[in-house]
């Protein structure tokens, strides 16, 4: 079954890698970035589990990181790995200044052709299966290894590391505390190799009861909370469209209990739009960050020490630092 998956994720992927080839944004003009650096505090992490979906897990802990910290997950987007995602992002910078650990999943070419994870497959989506699984069991490794804090567990992702992530957070909300999904889908958008493109691109559109019901389905016996969700797009991503971002919304503020319209609205650096989502608490339960103008990636501020402008590491706002600050680690 699994290895049916894999090959017909190769098209899929091939195809992909065209529509990242053909960003007419900053993305497709640029050099990947020089990570070497950056992520050389990064340890290779083995036998951490069964390991079903056959990922690879890397890991950074500060030094001196004491007792009951937070963990990070990251999850790199197509044609990356784990060390370029990881310090092209930033997270080493925020990871020391914040005091918490970071667990970079890398997807091997094995699975996926591109190294994309498998965000449309429901055997690597699903809690107890293939890679979600696998991600679960390096969230477990660094808790057990650091005595980490389980009930400060966050994750986020690109394309479809960002699509992984969401679908991270329906399998998995009584592990995660907060997500955040970048440039990527919502969860159940697909189911099989055709359904994925049309959710790349133009986008499927569904009730916010629907999308809410395919997240709920993931975990259907869950009553606790919910883990809290971000949501992070270029209007002129060409690859994943920006529409996803408004699905990815809808999908999660059902969720959580929040409005369809926004509770504020703020203007951000680098023509960023973030928009509020309150449930019936006061609470901020989903919020939105529109970058306009930008394509796929990853917003990065260089200038301001975070991260490293290159292929899909977009220099426009720190995202990793909003991102942190929302989840109360620093930033």
């Amino acid at each position: 079954m699994r290895t049916a998956c894999r090959k017909a994720a190769l098209l899929l992927t091939a195809l992909t890698t065209l529509g990242l080839a053909a960003l007419s944004g900053t993305a497709a003009a640029v050099q990947p970035p020089d990570t070497s650096t950056a992520a050389a505090g990064l340890e290779r992490i083995d036998g951490f589990g069964s390991n079903p979906g056959a990922l690879s897990m890397y890991r950074y802990a500060p030094e001196g990181l004491p007792a009951h910290s937070p963990v990070v997950v990251a999850l790199h987007g197509c044609t990356q790995d784990a060390p370029t995602y990881f310090a092209g992002a930033g997270w080493q910078h925020f990871a020391d200044a914040g005091g918490f650990s970071v667990v970079a999943a890398q997807q091997e070419q094995g699975n996926n052709s591109n190294k994309c994870f498998n965000w449309f497959q429901p055997g690597d989506t699903a809690r107890g299966q293939g890679e979600a699984l696998s991600l679960k069991q390096m969230v477990d490794r660094t808790i057990a290894d650091l005595d980490a804090d389980p009930s400060r567990v966050y994750i986020t992702g690109l394309s479809a590391g960002g699509g992984m992530t969401a679908s991270m957070l329906a399998a998995y909300p009584d592990v995660f505390a907060a997500g955040a999904v970048i440039g990527g889908l919502p969860h159940g958008c697909a189911s099989s190799m055709v359904e994925a493109f049309s959710c790349m691109n133009p986008g499927v559109s569904k009730s916010a009861a629907a999308w809410g019901d395919l997240a709920r389905s993931s975990y259907p016996d869950y009553t606790g909370t919910r883990p809290k969700v971000s949501v992070w797009h270029g209007t002129a991503d060409y690859t994943v469209n920006s529409a996803n971002a408004g699905e990815s919304v809808k999908q999660w503020t059902n969720v959580l209990g929040a409005d369809q319209d926004a509770d504020a609205t703020e203007s951000l650096p680098g023509g960023t739009t973030r928009s509020d989502y309150t449930n019936g608490s006061g609470d901020v339960v989903v919020r939105s960050y529109l970058v306009q103008g930008m394509g796929h990636g990853t917003p990065v501020k260089p200038s301001e020490g975070c991260g490293t402008a290159g292929a899909y590491f977009l220099d426009t706002i720190c995202s990793s630092k909003y991102i942190a600050g929302d989840w109360g680690l620093g930033g």
